[in-house]
């Protein structure tokens, strides 16, 4: 029996409920984009737990596609705990030049990364016309 989207959300927001007090910028962006690509036309969540390492947050296209995410968001288990997010390098622009390119980064393909240490509302909606962009391209 499959997880459906509801679980996910349901283990979702009970990931951001126990999030650290130590790590609660983090948190709101965490949840900010997880509310954005929820909203998202085009796009399924998936929610994946390493224990101790990371929590991703996967966005998928909801039909049928080439590759088999858009965007990943794993939250990092360090203190405090920090965000890498995560796109397949020829699916997204970067015209501030915020993100990291690492090669093979991304399930073996090159990645555009950005990392956030800390809430910041023009990061947040940078991220988000990204994570537009990568649910478009991956819907073509």
């Amino acid at each position: 029996m499959g997880t459906t989207d509801m679980d996910h959300n349901r283990e979702i927001e009970t990931f951001i409920a126990q999030w650290p007090e130590s790590s609660d910028s983090c948190r709101e962006v965490f949840s900010r984009l997880f509310d954005f690509l929820s909203g998202l036309k085009g796009a399924e969540i998936e929610f994946r737990i390493r224990p101790g390492i990371s929590y991703s947050l996967r966005g998928v296209p909801a039909d049928v596609s080439d590759v088999p995410l858009f965007v990943m968001i794993d939250v990092i288990e360090d203190q405090p705990r920090w965000l890498s997010v995560c796109f397949y390098q020829q699916m997204v622009t970067d015209p501030e030049g915020r993100g990291d390119l690492i090669p093979g980064g991304l399930l073996g393909e090159d990645g555009l990364c950005f990392d956030v240490e800390s809430e910041d509302a023009s990061v947040i909606e940078y991220l988000q016309q990204r994570i537009s962009e990568a649910c478009k391209a991956a819907s073509k």
